[in-house]
């Protein structure tokens, strides 16, 4: 894996050759990642494993056209190779009026914002074997606990680098330490499983891992013995676990290609009340040590922190620079990149904001409602909006949180859903989309 500082000359050099076998323009991107994990299983080591990747892809414009090629071979003569296929195929290509590198004026001219991702260490594998057993050990450490799928640790370290030739080159390194545990309770055909996990960027923000691994042991256990939910309208309560799913399904509408392929059940949304007013979406790249901070975008744009949803409407939408000439809008900072293609929309960290209310008083007018704490399947239709999904959780009596309850289905409107979404007051960041405990009334429950 090459520092930041040799990748950025690797994806210079690449550019280099580009332009003398032709390209008019172009962008370069290195990709790298090296991770290794442990995972035993009542208390047994059952695997362990190494990974390292590293790939530079090159993207030309030439004679109209676009190409996009990558290799894992960083060596001179493979990038001249590299360079002249590219381009090669570029003026093969059709012509496309929306393709092409950001204007040069929106690039990131500052200095990059230090956003402390890199802890500079990887955990020794005895280290990582260690975390294993424990999270393991305090998971079957719960009483109903009767078996494991494993407990796991990790390590790893990447790197991005882009360059453009139109004048930006920029890269960073990121870490990534973590651990799960997922344990089973139960006997027979009464079994039920579950699991926790942490991921962090420094080893140092890592939790306990008797922490994770009881959480795992006691989710397990509360699940045993599942009723049954009737069927018909009532409220529906998300665990934050689940409820960030939510976010995601806005993220999908929201994205400007979408919009442009008309594509997207928020068509026409634009600046529209979606939400009720005290509900806030936060975007913030810039999160020291965040699991998806980022410096800068896929396409050399600054990242800036920013509202998807302020006090319930909605600011705009998500845009590469493709998607935004599409639109004949700006592009909005948020592009990603893979190995080889073209930029395509991504998001940093992002956290719908508290309510002014704890779950308990979420739940407290709750009759007959249900607790949700997994979601089955994928049937959500990204066009019409149209929601239904498998799920299993609590049932909610009298403002109380009670049984377990399993097999069934809920089902909405993502648009009638986001319009009667109430937050609690428990938001905690750990994850890229952080939510806290929803409340959606009147979605539909398909149980007995």
């Amino acid at each position: 894996m090459l520092s930041p500082n040799d990748a950025s000359e690797r994806c210079e050099a690449l550019l280099a050759r580009a332009k003398l076998a032709g390209a008019e323009a172009g962008d370069a991107v290195y990709m790298a990642n090296g991770s290794q994990s442990v995972t035993v299983r009542l208390g047994a080591l059952e695997d362990v494993e190494r990974s390292e990747s590293e790939h530079i892809g090159l993207r030309v414009f030439a004679g109209g056209g676009s190409a996009s090629i990558g290799s894992t071979d960083l060596g001179d003569a493979a990038l001249d190779e590299l360079a002249q296929r590219a381009v090669a195929m570029a003026r093969l290509a059709p012509p496309d009026r929306f393709a092409g590198l950001a204007d040069a004026e929106l690039l990131l001219r500052d200095a990059a914002p230090a956003l402390d991702l890199d802890d500079g260490g990887e955990a020794e594998p005895q280290a990582l074997r260690d975390m294993a057993h424990a999270v393991e050990a305090a998971a079957m450490a719960v009483a109903g606990v009767t078996n494991s799928n494993g407990g796991s640790a990790s390590s790893g370290r990447s790197v991005f680098a882009l360059a453009t030739s139109n004048g930006f080159t920029g890269a960073y390194a990121a870490s990534s330490h973590g651990f799960s545990a997922s344990v089973v309770a139960g006997e027979g055909s009464t079994m039920q499983r579950d699991y926790a996990y942490r991921s962090v960027r420094h080893a140092a923000d890592l939790p306990g891992t008797d922490l994770i691994g009881r959480e795992a042991g006691e989710r397990a256990v509360r699940r045993l013995n599942p009723g049954k939910m009737r069927s018909g309208a009532m409220p529906v309560v998300f665990d934050p676990r689940v409820g960030a799913s939510l976010v995601g399904h806005l993220i999908g509408a929201i994205s400007g290609s979408s919009i442009a392929r008309r594509s997207s059940f928020l068509l026409d949304k634009a600046g529209a009340q979606l939400f009720d007013s005290g509900v806030t979406i936060q975007e913030n790249p810039h999160i020291l040590r965040g699991l998806r901070s980022r410096p800068f975008d896929g396409e050399g744009l600054p990242t800036t922190p920013r509202a998807l949803i302020d006090a319930g409407r909605l600011t705009g939408w998500l845009m590469d620079c493709a998607a935004a000439r599409q639109l004949d809008l700006a592009p909005t900072g948020h592009a990603g990149r893979g190995g080889s293609g073209a930029p395509h929309v991504s998001t940093a960290n992002i956290a719908l904001a508290n309510g002014s209310v704890t779950p308990t008083a979420l739940i407290a007018d709750i009759a007959e409602g249900v607790y949700i704490t997994e979601l089955i399947g994928s049937g959500v239709n990204g066009v019409t909006g149209d929601y239904s999904r498998g799920a299993s959780g609590y049932r909610i009596s009298n403002g109380v949180i009670g049984e377990a309850v399993a097999e069934f289905a809920i089902a909405g409107n993502l648009i009638d859903m986001f319009a009667a979404l109430v937050p609690a007051n428990d938001l905690e960041l750990l994850n890229g989309i952080d939510v806290p405990t929803l409340r959606i009334d009147g979605m539909t429950v398909a149980g007995d």
